[in-house]
């Protein structure tokens, strides 16, 4: 016995709706990240051929890994890299000050240094101060410091001023670039509560500039370890030299700059997890959730493997 729709009565119940059928995903083939990945390892496969050819003395390489001069180089890179970027982060917070200052005479000077700094290489300045001395035999500071200038700009020094105060004038840009994405009104509240000027800088406006600044300041943190290797112009000690003597003497002058660049890869892989945890740590208040660290990741991608396809 069928019943009318239009004649069903209170106590009747509608009939039931079929059920929907489950959908079946496809997944969408990619055959393009294959063909990619078979042009990648075919590409490094003729690169391990091609120096599978070559008359490589590997051993030479693990022989003189922790040599003293290569350790000793490796710990006068890390010391000059350190240094520089003190100097190039404290001059450049204080001419990225200058830059944002309504004096025009400290903004003309900071723009000033800014322009001839980033205008010419960083060679170039390592050679100048070097050899500043053809020009001035003495050094005379009046009653602080009297010297002759063989005897004053030391190899270090003019490392450290040719490195320095070039990395300052990028610095400069990067910090007054994040003190300007801090929004004014940060500022204004800050004057209004009867905080000084420096003041509101330090407390206010620096720890917010923080999130802008940190990321490219590790960044030229790690070119900073690279860009060292240019101090052999002026005949300070550093890793790259150090592998080169061990070359000259050993007969493998190839195998040691293999060797420098495998320290110089070590050294950047730590000052990039060292960055990467300090991009963490100020992106802190600004994230819903911050970005998982590396064992996170490891410990969610094995949990995904021993999961089973079913979900559960």
């Amino acid at each position: 016995m069928t019943v009318d729709i239009d004649k069903r009565g209170p106590g009747d119940t509608p009939p039931s709706s079929p059920a929907p059928e489950d959908m079946k995903a496809i997944p969408v083939r990619h055959y393009g990240r294959w063909v990619a990945a078979v042009v990648i390892v075919a590409l490094l496969g003729m690169l391990v051929y091609a120096f599978s050819q070559g008359k490589v003395n590997w051993g030479a390489i693990p022989d003189n890994f922790f040599d003293h001069e290569v350790l000793k180089g490796v710990g006068k890179t890390v010391w000059i890299t350190i240094a520089s970027m003190v100097l190039g982060v404290v001059l450049g917070i204080i001419l990225a000050v200058m830059r944002l200052s309504k004096n025009p005479v400290t903004q003309a000077v900071a723009w000033g240094y800014i322009w001839f700094f980033r205008g010419t290489p960083v060679y170039v300045q390592l050679v100048l101060w070097f050899n500043l001395g053809l020009i001035f035999q003495y050094i005379n500071l009046g009653p602080i410091y009297q010297d002759e200038w063989s005897d004053f700009m030391t190899p270090f020094l003019a490392a450290l001023l040719g490195l320095g105060l070039n990395e300052a004038a990028y610095m400069a840009e990067i910090c007054r670039a994040g003190l300007q994405a801090v929004d004014e009104g940060q500022t204004e509240a800050a004057h209004a509560l009867g905080m000084s000027h420096a003041k509101t800088l330090r407390r206010v406006v620096l720890p917010q500039a923080m999130r802008v600044i940190v990321p490219p300041t590790g960044n030229e943190f790690i070119n900073m370890l690279k860009t060292s290797s240019l101090v052999f112009a002026v005949q300070y000690w550093d890793l790259l030299q150090g592998a080169q003597e061990i070359g000259q003497n050993s007969g493998a002058p190839a195998e040691m700059l293999f060797l420098a660049a495998t320290w110089y890869l070590i050294l950047t892989s730590v000052l990039s997890v060292g960055q990467y945890y300090l991009e963490r740590y100020y992106a802190r208040g600004s994230s819903r959730s911050l970005p998982p660290t590396v064992l996170q990741r490891v410990r969610a991608n094995l949990i995904s493997l021993g999961r089973p396809k079913g979900g559960f």
